[in-house]
């Protein structure tokens, strides 16, 4: 494996941004200083450039197996590198679930043969499957995933039986998507007695509302606390869910913990005139209000992670009605430059996206080695350009489904260059050919 010397960056990390030079040898960082003279194979001059740890997102779909006309995992993790996020972890809603221990290994082959960035898979737990779930190995898969909520249909987990043993039983950090079954199904039904086939995305939040999401995280939280379950609440969506977390103790003491993904920091129901299925997710993006406190709640670390939620969807798919268009989109690739736009519009420092799109993944998850710009650690870092504009436009997509909720979109900054485990994958807009991510551990 070649050696690199990054020179003369602005690195950000663990609070703090300086002037330096890193050596990376044999996937490792070796060094971290400054005025660094070893020989390497590849020097980068980094001046005038920002060097963050790669962002490791913590909720993705790329939709392999079974899904391939969507996404799969190639592209869409040579869209992620070039968005800046060099480790990923991925959904078990592909076809099939990934609800036995087999299916869950058959994913991390295909990704061993298939993926430019590092990966884990989540186990899916479903209403009868808890005996695989318990097999599963803490130290090599980020999680169990529960979908308290319709959003992925079979695998919804809505007998109290089942929670009351994945929550009791489970060793290891239990994710869950928290939206409540019956409020939907009572919501969808008085708007289609109401409206009939005229349904709207305007309508999403007010049928998946605020209500669904907080009698489903209330359940997960009171579940974990009776069994003191490592729980992790994903996609945070309304103001008043962000009161069920807390910011009185260090993350790696938390044994609740939650996350904000981009669109819902981003948009507003004020966006679907506009946007429409587009930007159709489960949960729905809601209030400004709503989008407002969640912000809030980042910033205080009330909510501990920012993650983006990819799945994406094809064109024709969601071109289809309201009440046809599946929810979800994608959003690997423009992600960490969302939130260098807030930076740029004095919203959060860059430190703190640091700490919530690196830092903060790897201590929820207790990623091995990863998620920092530390000596010992592997090299998975990216180099941004804070100057140099880059516009959405559907050429310029990387990800399958050939589309991005933030077309037209001009961004003030760019990603420059990406490394993972190592080695050089993007820079200047190109993808280096080849299989360079490795499979996460982790310290359990």
């Amino acid at each position: 494996m070649s050696s690199i010397i990054i020179k003369s960056a602005t690195i950000v990390n663990e609070g703090r941004t300086f002037i330096g030079d890193v050596f990376i040898k044999n996937g490792l960082i070796e060094q971290v200083g400054s005025s660094l003279n070893m020989a390497a194979d590849k020097v980068i001059n980094a001046e005038g450039l920002h060097l963050f740890p790669g962002c490791i997102d913590d909720q993705v779909h790329f939709r392999e197996p079974g899904l391939t006309h969507k996404a799969d995992i190639f592209t869409e993790s040579r869209a992620a590198i070039a968005g800046g996020i060099t480790s990923f972890m991925e959904m078990p809603n592909t076809v099939p679930n990934t609800l036995t221990q087999q299916l869950l290994e058959d994913k991390y082959q295909i990704a061993g043969r298939t993926s430019a960035a590092n990966y884990s898979f989540f186990m899916g737990a479903g209403n009868d499957n808890l005996e695989q779930v318990l097999k599963t190995d803490p130290k090599n898969v980020c999680g169990i995933k529960v979908f308290m909520g319709s959003s992925t249909g079979n695998m919804l987990v809505d007998n109290e039986k089942t929670l009351d043993g994945i929550f009791s039983r489970t060793p290891m950090l239990v994710a869950t998507h928290c939206e409540n079954e019956a409020t939907i199904r009572a919501n969808a039904e008085r708007f289609k007695l109401q409206y009939g086939d005229n349904l709207t995305p305007e309508m999403h939040p007010l049928i998946r509302n605020a209500e669904a999401c907080f009698i489903s995280s209330s359940l997960a939280v009171g579940l974990a606390k009776k069994y003191n379950t490592r729980l992790h609440i994903l996609h945070i969506s309304t103001a008043i869910e962000t009161s069920l977390f807390d910011n009185s103790i260090p993350l790696e003491k938390k044994r609740i913990t939650s996350e904000a993904c981009i669109h819902h920091l981003w948009f507003s129901d004020a966006d679907y005139a506009k946007k429409g299925n587009w930007i159709k997710w489960n949960p729905a993006i809601k209030t400004a209000a709503d989008r407002d406190e969640i912000f809030k709640a980042v910033l205080d670390d009330r909510i501990d992670v920012i993650a983006t939620d990819h799945a994406p969807h094809t064109i024709e798919e969601k071109s289809q009605p309201y009440s046809k268009a599946p929810s979800g989109g994608p959003l690997v690739q423009h992600a960490l430059i969302a939130m260098l736009e807030f930076y740029k519009q004095g919203k959060i420092s860059l430190e703190k996206i640091v700490e919530k799109m690196a830092h903060s993944p790897a201590i929820c998850f207790q990623v091995e080695n990863r998620g920092f710009v530390r000596e010992g650690y592997w090299a998975d870092l990216v180099l941004v350009d804070l100057n140099k504009r880059s516009t959405v436009n559907r050429a310029n997509v990387l990800s399958k489904c050939g589309w991005s909720p933030f077309e037209g979109q001009t961004f003030a900054s760019s990603v420059v260059s990406t490394i993972v485990s190592g080695n050089l994958v993007y820079e200047n807009g190109k993808i280096t050919d080849g299989i360079f991510g490795k499979r996460l551990v982790f310290n359990r």
